[in-house]
């Protein structure tokens, strides 16, 4: 039996919604009826009644209920009786961080807040998009840096978390150049001649956001899916190996499209990602004091930034 089995259940019981616990813990709803599944497997009896609507629980899981909120908390509490064991932690920031920015956009971004925010102690957790916001959720890392597309929102209770907003970027197609320095692959292709297509996993968070420039584009694309991953930098290195099209973040590609190793496959398909730091609200849990002091001078310096030039 997994611990994530048990929060999902905790959720579902309180918002008595398959679909709205579904995206509160950041899966798809399928995944999420299979591990309530996987809990009642477990428990050896039905735990939600799934005769009613809304969603109520049974006898059992009225009792699981009870008993999973008594056994998290104490979770909770060994770990954070556990991290205080560790006394030099309490002068590291932790970030949560996915792949993609955590190799493309963190070093260069912490590199620049040296002026602003001073030298600061960090531990960098790389992880796909919905482990990354289930380990702030969870309480096991300070700070959120992540994605945010409008069709695929990051949805924290904003009552809890708070966010800063860093930057924006472009996620658009690249492939190898050719021997006459255009694109090896230009689309949109033809229905006779689909050119070959690096696609995101299924499930993953910049997958979503390709999807959605596919659906809205004006001109149909014609793509033969021939392998995918679930990180950009794996997509990266088969374009940059001539294997097809990739639709990869703008900072993923900057330093290979100056050095022409990589070029655009074509214009108008494309579409724009914010990039946004998120952090639990001081009011919910005590942060230490060095990311309260990052937090502060990290939005002194973007104020400072957004202001308008003062006249005379």
């Amino acid at each position: 039996m997994e611990t994530k089995w048990l929060e999902d259940f905790v959720s579902l019981a309180e918002t008595r919604s398959f679909s709205r616990s579904a995206q509160l813990r950041h899966v798809t709803q399928p995944a999420f009826s299979r591990r309530i599944q996987s809990l009642e497997a477990w428990a050896g009896t039905d735990l939600v009644d799934r005769s009613s609507y809304p969603t109520r629980l049974t006898p059992a899981g009225q009792t699981l209920y009870d008993q999973s909120l008594e056994m998290l908390q104490a979770l909770q509490s060994t770990r954070a009786m556990l991290r205080a064991h560790t006394a030099a932690a309490q002068d590291v920031i932790e970030f949560a961080v996915p792949h993609t920015l955590a190799f493309t956009f963190f070093p260069s971004w912490l590199s620049g807040l040296r002026e602003a925010c001073g030298p600061i102690k960090s531990r960098l957790i790389a992880l796909n998009v919905h482990d990354a916001v289930m380990r702030l959720v969870e309480g096991s890392c300070d700070l959120l840096i992540a994605y945010h597309h409008m069709a695929q929102p990051i949805q924290l209770d904003a009552e809890r978390y708070e966010m800063l907003p860093l930057g924006r970027e472009t996620l658009s197609p690249y492939v190898k150049h050719n021997e006459q320095g255009g694109p090896l692959f230009a689309l949109p292709g033809t229905a006779g001649q689909p050119l070959p297509y690096l696609a995101y996993a299924p499930g993953a968070y910049l997958g979503r956001a390709v999807d959605q420039i596919l659906k809205q584009c004006g001109t149909p694309l014609h793509l033969d899916r021939i392998y995918e991953t679930d990180m950009a930098e794996g997509l990266k290195a088969m374009a940059l190996e001539g294997h097809g099209v990739a639709f990869l973040p703008s900072s993923a590609v900057r330093k290979d499209v100056r050095a022409k190793k990589l070029v655009p496959a074509g214009g108008g398909f494309e579409t724009t990602l914010d990039i946004r730091i998120y952090r639990e609200r001081p009011a919910a849990r005590k942060a230490k004091g060095p990311v309260e002091k990052f937090w502060t001078d990290l939005q002194n310096h973007l104020d400072a930034a957004s202001a308008p030039p003062a006249t005379r």
